[in-house]
């Protein structure tokens, strides 16, 4: 707190003190003084942060179905994996069951195709080739015949020509039913054989299908932590679009920061950082710099920033507020001063400090600063070694006032 001594002397009512009445009053003022040493300052930021697991997920149902069981409640500890509720099957397990059977039939099937059977036109198509050969058969004899008969010339030519051409009809037609027959026998073979794998494949994909259903049936834990939200209870209908568990991990906090653009610019990933918790004000909490956001908060003109605290004893909790201390760098022998000593202007890290000159009069020294640290303030520019600046006692000080002090 400031003291001031105000000395009056008047002739008129002290007498002997040897002043003339027309000898201007004297004001010393007393304050609190320090001297600018020279040190090693490590520079840091604050900024209020908010802390955050480092994990977190809303875990929902994949299907709708109703909530059987719960194997987890509100503030557990779950592994990952851990299956958290189970929803009601019954429906699935028949369709499984129908779909294993479907399986069983397509594969029967297949081997059935496979081992021989051949449909009903194969058959109809290998009895036209029998018919065709048959009638080309006769066809061919009762030309050899008639060919026979004219050369002993008992049938005219016109005879033996029709007899030709019958024979030739019969060959085409024998040719065709047996080119029939190997198509069927190959191209129809393999078709009905891909028709029947097909079944099969189909089949299979659909007993995958029920068996993914059923172990969504199983709501699992994607990753360690603790259950922070229970949305419902056994009984309630689980739907994909409403949530039944808040899990978190809080193995790692991550205390979240808005940092002024400004000072963000000195922050490098890595970079060492502390946290001073409101509920904990006493503690201070290390951690390390790993996400600096690459835009600028438009409305606020900040940096979003996070500090990643290792939190394994579970001191930190999340949402809860604090003071993060971001180290920036180093200055070696650096001027210091009180962090008291320096009236700042508005926004700025420039400012002014009241230093006692000759004769001890106040005056006035505009400085420019580094980040405070420890209670101290960095002069990067206007001060000296030595210098004698006041701590307590200079707001509102006009220069070239005399100023006191207790040694």
């Amino acid at each position: 707190m400031t003291h001031r001594r105000i000395f009056f002397c008047l002739a008129a009512l002290l007498a002997g003190c040897g002043a003339k009445e027309d000898e201007p009053l004297k004001t010393i003022v007393t304050v609190r003084v320090a001297t600018a040493e020279e040190s090693d300052v490590q520079l840091a930021i604050r900024a209020p942060a908010t802390v955050f697991p480092r994990e977190q997920a809303n875990i929902a149902a994949r299907i709708t179905a109703p909530i059987r069981e719960l194997d987890a409640r509100k503030g557990d500890v779950v592994s990952p994996g851990q299956v958290l509720a189970r929803l009601d099957n019954q429906d699935l397990v028949a369709q499984r069951r129908e779909a294993a059977a479907a399986i069983a039939d397509a594969e029967a099937a297949l081997e059935k195709v496979s081992g021989g059977t051949l449909p009903t036109d194969l058959e109809r198509a290998r009895g036209q080739v029998a018919t065709t050969q048959a009638a080309l058969n006769q066809a061919q004899k009762f030309y050899d015949r008639r060919k026979q008969l004219f050369e002993q010339g008992a049938i005219p030519n016109r005879d033996l020509v029709v007899s030709e051409t019958e024979l030739a009809q019969a060959k085409v037609t024998y040719e065709v039913a047996r080119r029939s027959l190997e198509l069927l026998e190959t191209q129809s073979a393999e078709r009905d054989i891909r028709i029947a794998r097909s079944r099969v494949e189909q089949a299979r994909a659909r007993l995958s299908v029920i068996d993914a259903q059923l172990a969504f049936t199983e709501v699992r834990s994607p990753f360690g932590g603790t259950v922070t939200e229970q949305f419902v209870f056994p009984g309630d209908m689980a739907k994909p679009d409403s949530p039944i568990f808040t899990v978190a991990d809080l193995s790692v906090a991550v205390a979240r920061a808005q940092v002024p653009e400004s000072d963000a610019n000195n922050v490098r990933r890595g970079a060492a950082c502390s946290l001073n918790p409101s509920d904990q004000p006493e503690a201070s909490l290390s951690g390390k710099i790993t996400v600096i956001n690459q835009a600028v908060d438009p409305a606020r003109r900040t940096v979003e920033i996070w500090c990643e605290i290792p939190n394994g004893n579970q001191q930190l909790r999340a949402g809860v507020f604090g003071s993060l201390r971001i180290v920036t760098g180093f200055l070696s022998k650096a001027v210091v001063v009180p962090a008291g000593a320096v009236q700042f202007e508005e926004n700025s890290r420039n400012g002014f400090v009241m230093v006692v000159g000759p004769g001890r009069k106040a005056q006035k020294r505009v400085v420019e600063t580094a980040p405070a640290s420890a209670g101290r303030v960095p002069i990067v520019k206007g001060l000296g070694k030595g210098d004698v600046v006041i701590v307590e006692g200079a707001y509102g000080l006009p220069e070239g006032t005399e100023v006191t002090w207790a040694k």
